[in-house]
């Protein structure tokens, strides 16, 4: 079936409207796109997003310090088209205190920066004179001089660290962390151990917030089996007997707690 001339001629313009429409378009957002980067950054918002307590272990003025050292200006007045985001974001989770950040301008011209702390688990003070945090990742950072976190800390006889510490076999380190997760984990011992110490013999014993007595665990092997025994013993045993009665609960034998006055 053939169209009528009049139809022809009618489909040929709507499709020239069509594509004049198309092209007016791309224009215009490729007019946009560059009016956008040839303008500039009219200021700099930082955010960081506070742990769950509220604290910040890093301050907006450090993370604007960072940025300053890394790119030589405050970026506030910098074209847009030279402001390299990802850059910025790689910059920013170089900081040991920082574990994720986003970065990104606004309609307004704005430059948004959002950074996520790493959450401190631990504090090491180990025998080589280190003292750090570790998060539950076991990535370490330094102490900070905005807020000091109130972790469990790990003292006494443990390795120094290196990145591949969780994948030692025999690792002190390594052990503690192990620990450290496991009493996290916990709402009873989460709040009720301060401390892991590891002796020179190895043996890691935990430092109750209540009591003077010593929790002798050994080693780190069958943890939880190992903690349960202790969370029944303190539930049945020791409302009877007293929590100063005992100087040390010793953990390290199998199936038993063996109890020192």
């Amino acid at each position: 079936m053939r169209l009528p001339f009049q139809t022809l001629n009618r489909l040929r313009y709507d499709r020239i409207i069509w594509v004049l429409f198309l092209l007016i378009t791309v224009g215009i957002l490729l007019s946009s796109v560059t009016r956008k980067k040839n303008s500039f950054a009219d200021g700099v918002e930082v955010k960081v997003v506070p742990l769950e307590g509220g604290e910040k272990l890093i301050s907006e003025y450090d993370v604007r310090q960072g940025l300053l050292s890394a790119f030589g200006n405050t970026l506030e007045g910098t074209e847009l088209r030279y402001l390299d985001v990802e850059r910025m974001e790689r910059v920013l989770e170089e900081d040991p205190f920082v574990r994720d950040a986003e970065t990104y301008v606004d309609q307004h011209n704005i430059l948004h920066m959002e950074v996520e702390q790493r959450e401190p688990l631990l504090r090491v003070l180990d025998s080589k004179g280190g003292n750090y945090y570790l998060d539950p990742e076991g990535k370490k950072m330094p102490p900070s001089k905005n807020f000091a976190a109130r972790v469990l800390v790990a003292t006494g006889n443990i390795a120094a660290y290196s990145s591949t510490f969780r994948e030692k076999k025999r690792s002190s380190l390594n052990d503690v962390f192990q620990v450290a997760q496991k009493l996290a984990e916990d709402d009873f011992f989460s709040v009720f151990v301060q401390q892991i110490h590891v002796n020179p013999d190895g043996q890691i014993i935990l430092v109750p917030l209540v009591g003077d007595q010593k929790i002798i665990l050994g080693d780190s092997k069958k943890l939880d089996e190992k903690l349960e025994r202790l969370k029944i013993f303190y539930r049945e045993g020791m409302p009877y007997a007293g929590w100063q009665t005992y100087q040390s609960i010793n953990l390290s034998f199998a199936d038993q707690v063996v109890c020192k006055k």
